[in-house]
């Protein structure tokens, strides 16, 4: 809600929590075939994304998501070559994704193209890649797109959904992951965003519960901070076929690109799990 003195508040009634951005203008509004999408601009946090009242990333911290869904997974993989993008409307984690020079392909397919649409006016520096030859943008269901994949045809899939609720609800379930493992090639990692370590613990072990019925053998939860969601603290989860979570750390150091937050060494300690996680998950 935002209130009389100019300040948007979202509250988390599961976490006992809220999260408030001070904003000078209502920059736009569209109601699409999904959700409702609005869009702020906020005194010191740059332009702000809601969905249906739901804060889904600012300018100056998404940074810190888009790198973190991406990099771990691919610089995990041993080459990935074909990415697919389920969700990901703002197209920043795609932009991410490009970034590897050895990526041939990547597909997005979100849901909502009208996501995609503001995103290119209000947050064209996550749009950067959008026109890259190895881009392609879909706007459908990703769990058809999942289903009807090729088996064993891609590398890394990345689901960067919203909550699940809503439009992204079919995607944290035995039957979407089974679609995923179907799609990987053997050595293939599947990665999602996971919510908060701190306070839905519990959704993590379910994801990953699921995600094992669906043939998964192998789990890793990734911490990292997240100002602009529930607890100010965030995650995802990759999981495997087969085979454990090193990585390329050498790859990683020699990265081509700039990053703000993810670096070899982060990745590295990210390997060793806190021990309130592990308890809970093993």
């Amino acid at each position: 809600m935002a209130t009389q003195d100019n300040w948007y508040i979202e509250r988390f009634e599961t976490t006992g929590s809220a999260v408030g951005y001070r904003v000078s203008d209502k920059l736009d509004e569209v109601q699409s075939p999904f959700q409702r999408i609005e869009i702020y601009q906020t005194t010191d946090w740059g332009n702000l994304m809601l969905i249906d009242g739901a804060v889904m990333l600012t300018s100056r911290d998404n940074f810190l998501y888009h790198e973190m869904i991406a990099h771990p997974a691919l610089f995990t993989h041993p080459a990935p070559k074909r990415v697919v993008i389920i969700g990901g409307g703002d197209c920043g984690t795609l932009r991410e994704v490009l970034r590897h020079p050895g990526v041939e392909s990547a597909t997005q397919c979100d849901i909502d193209e009208q996501v995609t649409r503001m995103a290119e006016k209000y947050f064209p520096e996550l749009c950067q890649s959008n026109a890259d030859p190895r881009a392609k943008l879909l706007f459908d269901d990703g769990v058809a797109y999942m289903r009807n994949c090729a088996p064993g045809s891609i590398d890394v899939a990345i689901v960067d959904s919203t909550d699940p609720v809503g439009p992204a609800e079919g995607l944290f379930n035995k039957a979407f992951y089974e679609s995923c493992h179907r799609a990987l090639k053997d050595d293939g990692i599947l990665v999602q965003q996971s919510e908060s370590p701190l306070a839905q613990l519990g959704l993590i072990q379910a994801m990953r519960m699921e995600m094992g019925k669906a043939g998964f053998s192998g789990f890793w939860t990734l911490p990292f901070p997240q100002p602009c969601y529930p607890t100010g603290w965030w995650s995802v989860t990759m999981a495997r076929k087969q085979g454990g979570f090193g990585f390329r750390r050498e790859d990683a150091a020699a990265r081509p690109f700039e990053t703000q937050y993810y670096t070899e060494a982060l990745h590295q300690g990210l390997l060793v799990m806190p021990p309130f996680m592990a308890k809970a998950l093993g």
